[in-house]
């Protein structure tokens, strides 16, 4: 038997990643948050999954409902799986879409397809592996769009910041598509700044999505990385962020010219990863 068919209980195993947790939302009765050694990963409600409750994860769904007619279906790739919160999103909102999505950790993806099983006919395939090797093996223009929710430990991966990163992501990409990155930094944003001089080498447009306070380094914090080779439907993303019960702003154009300002291209030879958060930034007791 399931554990979801009776009173839910916390889960916790060992995963290649670390100690996961589902812990159960006393507010919502389906409802589940995944945490690994404690910081908070993914949240779930298998009765609304079009329920975004992390401010970043719900910024990525403005832009799914955005990139085509309300209800057509996608292609998405979606490199790091948590417990497929968007996955299930666009599954919800855009029937008929299919996603494929790579995590490294294959004891979590068995994890959350135990305790939060996904619907019948839900379009979504999962494997284990690599997000850029992956990426690298992934067919050429596939995917309407490309996200990259990668995190080791809580740190994004040196090798998934790189100028051919960057290059192997635009070749996944259909005409049209766009690339949206969770990331995170804080003052003086010198990772921030070397991935749009990165993603810029490549892409034509790019823009920004998050939180006034983390984009003039006052806090660390997660920021959305869009990238496409096409422009953005990003002035009705700008109105929705800006609605949200924590508002977020989408800069572009000169702004993010400034913020980049010397910064250079990363390549395979030097790649860093992101930068470590503060104690207590994102873990929960």
């Amino acid at each position: 038997m399931n554990d979801l068919d009776e009173d839910p209980i916390p889960v916790t195993r060992t995963v290649d990643s670390g100690t996961a947790r589902l812990l159960p939302d006393i507010d919502r009765e389906r409802a589940w948050l995944l945490t690994i050694d404690g910081s908070p990963q993914s949240y779930v409600d298998l009765d609304d999954p079009r329920h975004l409750e992390f401010e970043y994860a719900r910024r990525v769904g403005h832009l799914l409902d955005l990139v085509a007619e309300p209800g057509a279906p996608l292609r998405l790739l979606h490199l790091g799986a948590g417990a497929l919160t968007l996955p299930r999103y666009a599954a919800a909102t855009r029937p008929g879409s299919r996603q494929h999505v790579v995590d490294l950790d294959a004891a979590l993806l068995e994890l959350v397809e135990e305790h939060l099983p996904l619907p019948a006919g839900s379009g979504i395939t999962m494997a284990a592996g690599d997000a850029r090797a992956a990426l690298e093996a992934a067919a050429p223009a596939g995917a309407d769009v490309l996200i990259s929710d990668v995190y080791a430990g809580s740190q994004v991966p040196a090798h998934l910041t790189t100028l051919p990163y960057a290059r192997a992501a635009d070749r996944a990409l259909r005409p049209g598509g766009v690339y949206a990155a969770n990331l995170a930094d804080a003052a003086p944003l010198r990772f921030l700044a070397c991935q749009l001089a990165t993603f810029g080498a490549v892409f034509r447009w790019l823009a920004l999505v998050a939180e006034p306070a983390v984009l003039r380094g006052r806090r660390f914090g997660n920021i959305v990385l869009l990238a496409s080779q096409h422009e953005m439907p990003l002035r009705e993303l700008a109105r929705r962020c800006a609605g949200d019960p924590f508002p977020a702003r989408v800069v572009h154009g000169p702004r993010l010219e400034r913020l980049a300002g010397q910064a250079r291209p990363v390549d395979d030879g030097d790649p860093v990863p992101s930068p470590e958060p503060p104690d207590g930034a994102f873990s929960i007791g």
